[in-house]
């Protein structure tokens, strides 16, 4: 069983930044990709970005790139978006998640291809 736990979110002004952690306990997250996922009301969840299990190589969303990067450190177990230039539409309910296979970037944008996933973190983005 593994436990993903997000945290860092908050309400911020447009123009503004947050940087959002994903703790895993329960796995080798070092053996799998990670992913950042979000949800804006109404609206089905997105792929936003994902990191290969060294954190070598990343992938984003287009709406993201250039303002968002995604980063993790092995030895803490841990995931991180930093998010710059934030819009209001970049406000969702943030989820991070694992892949269900090891050394696999099969189908990164796919919510189906990851097994577990963290409770999420509201992002509000004021205008």
């Amino acid at each position: 069983q593994v436990q993903l736990v997000e945290s860092g979110g908050g309400l911020v002004q447009a123009g503004g930044s947050l940087r959002l952690s994903c703790a895993a306990s329960g796995r080798t997250a070092s053996q799998y990709c990670m992913g950042w996922f979000r949800q804006a009301p109404g609206k089905e969840r997105e792929f936003v970005g994902a990191t290969g299990w060294s954190g070598a190589n990343t992938y984003y969303l287009d709406s993201v790139k250039g303002r968002f990067t995604i980063s993790r450190d092995n030895a803490k177990n841990t995931m991180y978006l930093q998010m710059n230039s934030l819009k209001p539409e970049d406000t969702a309910v943030y989820y991070c998640a694992i892949h269900r296979t090891a050394f696999s970037w099969y189908n990164i944008w796919s919510r189906n291809e990851y097994a577990y996933w963290g409770q999420g973190t509201q992002v509000t983005v004021s205008s």
